[in-house]
Order: structure tokens, then sequence, then C-alpha cells
């Protein structure tokens, strides 16, 4: 069945036999930590999303979307668009220690969470274009009260939770295992519908779309 943000608190609480205050209040942050758990173990191709903006002369650093969660390609408009490699911050801060030296970006990679770093520095405020995977809208905060895991994966979520509740609830080791095989099965086949995470981007390992 799919799942309501409604009918998936009920189906926790009917599982796990409690209706006490402070673990129903933290259901939304439970849920929450299954959905995280499960993006971040299964790359699908619903969750790809293109983004455009324009990066600062002189400025090597270029801000994430908001909902960014890992990239497939990131390209320029220089006459033309023409696509970064994705590369480690190490091997950008080595080949290009003085970032006051400019061109048109060749590489790119992750500085942080929410930065990518560019090199060479731009001398020209280049339109970006972002190819990534991203963060779809909780289940706990749709308007709808429903999520595409919620209708298309329903139980690897309703496991993901399960995990995630018998933790906070400090519950029995052996039930707990039954609930993590549970989700590990449900995971794997979810798999099937795309990609493992994987931190090589689409351009460089050629699966461009």
């Amino acid at each position: 069945m799919a799942w309501t943000f409604t009918t998936l608190k009920s189906a926790i609480q009917d599982y796990l036999e409690t209706t006490e205050t402070t673990f129903v209040s933290n259901l939304p942050v439970i849920i929450t930590q299954a959905e995280d758990r499960i993006l971040k173990s299964a790359q699908l191709p619903d969750f790809r999303r293109n983004s455009t903006g324009t990066m600062t002369v002189g400025t090597k650093y270029l801000n994430c979307p908001s909902d960014f969660l890992a990239p497939y390609s990131l390209a320029i408009d220089d006459s033309g668009y023409e696509f970064l490699l994705f590369k480690d911050v190490n091997f950008i801060r080595e080949a290009y220690p003085d970032a006051s030296v400019t061109g048109s970006p060749k590489y790119y990679g992750l500085f942080s969470a929410e930065t990518f770093i560019v090199a060479p520095t731009p001398d020209t405020a280049f339109t970006a274009e972002l190819h990534y995977f991203y963060k779809p809208p909780s289940i706990t905060t749709s308007a709808t009260g429903t999520s595409w895991l919620g209708t298309n994966a329903e139980n690897t979520l309703l496991y993901g939770c399960l995990v995630e509740a018998y933790t906070f609830l400090k519950g029995e080791p052996d039930l707990m295992q039954v609930y993590a095989a549970r989700y590990e099965d449900a995971l794997s086949k979810l798999k099937v519908l795309g990609e493992g995470y994987d931190t090589t981007d689409s351009y460089r390992s050629g699966s461009v779309r």
C-alpha cells in the first residue's frame, strides 16, 4: 500500500506497539532520518535535476543547490557547453595552488556539502549548468502528505523507519536484526530501479544523458 504521512506514522506505532508521547513527537525526525538513509543508498532516475547559475569572476567557489545530494555533471558555457572533470579537492589545490590564476575552469570538486570548488578560478561570469541528484521533499513536509518513496518504495520506507524508530526506542537486538534484514532486502530491490551511490560524476564515467 502507498503511504501517507498519517498512515505511515500509524503503522510505525502499530508495529512497535507504542504510543509513548516522546516517541510519537519524534516520528517526523525518525521518518526523515529513514528517508535520508534510503536516498543516500540508492540513486534513482526520478531524482535527477538540472540547475543553471552564473559564476563570479575571481571566485573559485560555486554554491550547491539547496536540495543537492550528489553531482552527475557540471558544464560551463564558453561559446558552447564544456563539461568540467570531477576531481578531489586535494588534486585541485595541488594543481592550482594560486587562486589568483584565472581562466576557463576545467575541473570541479566538492569543497563542502554546500559548495563546489572550480579550477582555474573563473575569469569570466560563465553560465554553469549542474546536472545532479537531488533530495525530494519529505513525506513529513509534503503539502499532500505523500512522497515518491511513500508511493513507490513502500516497504523500503516502512522498514527504514522501523530501523530508525527501534534504534530510538533502544529495542531488542534480535528484533532489530529482523527489521534491518527486511530493510536491506527492500533496499536491494529498490536499487534495481536506479544506480548505486557513486562519487564519480556522469560525464567522467560516460553516462551523461
